[in-house]
């Protein structure tokens, strides 16, 4: 019941689709912006109309709780730092215990499938899993094909596999990279469980038709970070990417198929 409930907060406009703002890049990068703006930052994010945020534990703490009830938190519980000899070994930082003290919607973990620690990784995972469970907390997965041995971080195969480990260790929401070309993260969509949603931070050109092209071949929403808060305006780009995920086409988009409609 806990978690059903979670789960319908996740998606702010009760549509089963999602657009979160990640900011918890100042650890793995440093600060994205000045201490004394990050509230500013929240609050752009928030009236543009996103359904979450994800930060760590400790900035949870200090933003404005008045913006977090009209917002989604979701708590990251993963880390590493760009000065790591291995930027991609993830190690938890964090439980779910500490989420429900903060009253987050959700926590997330971040796992690289194809790196040195990928195993670790792995297993923290499945912990995260089994206490998301005991505690009716929702999951998401931020799971990315990314190592030494992974030649095409966005083929559809692999991306299959990649969100269908979410799946099997227990995960609600899945995060992952769009394959390419576009049209074939459609056979990723087909292959996994679990409501899949789209990294859009990397991506150069128009985030409007990124965002499109993801949700047209049945993606569930996205997680677009940098794009935001490196933006001169957050708060019309959260607000022009939330007008595409909580569209009527889109809504159409993500009910055509029972498997997709019956998934939260």
């Amino acid at each position: 019941m806990g978690k059903s409930l979670r789960l319908e907060r996740l998606s702010g406009h009760g549509d089963g689709r999602f657009l979160f703002v990640p900011l918890d890049h100042s650890v793995s990068d440093g600060p994205i912006v000045k201490a004394d703006r990050f509230d500013e930052l929240v609050r752009d994010v928030v009236a543009g109309g996103a359904d979450g945020i994800v930060v760590h534990k400790g900035r949870a703490r200090v933003i404005d709780p008045e913006l977090l009830s009209r917002c989604s938190l979701l708590v990251h519980l993963s880390a590493s730092t760009a000065h790591s000899p291995d930027a991609n070994a993830k190690v938890l930082v964090g439980d779910v215990e500490d989420a429900i003290r903060l009253g987050a919607d959700a926590v997330s973990v971040h796992v690289n499938i194809g790196s040195d620690t990928e195993a670790a990784q792995i297993a923290d995972l499945g912990t995260v899993a089994t206490a998301c469970d005991r505690w009716g907390m929702p999951l998401l997965a931020m799971i990315y094909p990314r190592g030494p041995r992974v030649t095409d971080p966005s083929d559809p195969a692999l991306l299959s596999h990649v969100v269908n480990i979410a799946a099997d260790l227990g995960v609600d929401i899945v995060k992952t990279v769009v394959a390419s070309p576009t049209e074939r993260m459609a056979e990723v969509v087909e292959s996994s469980p679990l409501p899949i949603i789209v990294a859009g931070g990397a991506h150069s050109g128009s985030l409007a038709d990124f965002a499109t092209s993801a949700l047209a071949v049945g993606c569930r929403g996205l997680a677009v970070g940098r794009r935001v808060f490196s933006s001169t305006t957050p708060r019309a780009t959260v607000l022009e990417l939330a007008g595409i995920v909580h569209s009527p086409a889109a809504s159409l988009l993500s009910t055509s198929s029972p498997r997709m409609a019956g998934a939260l």
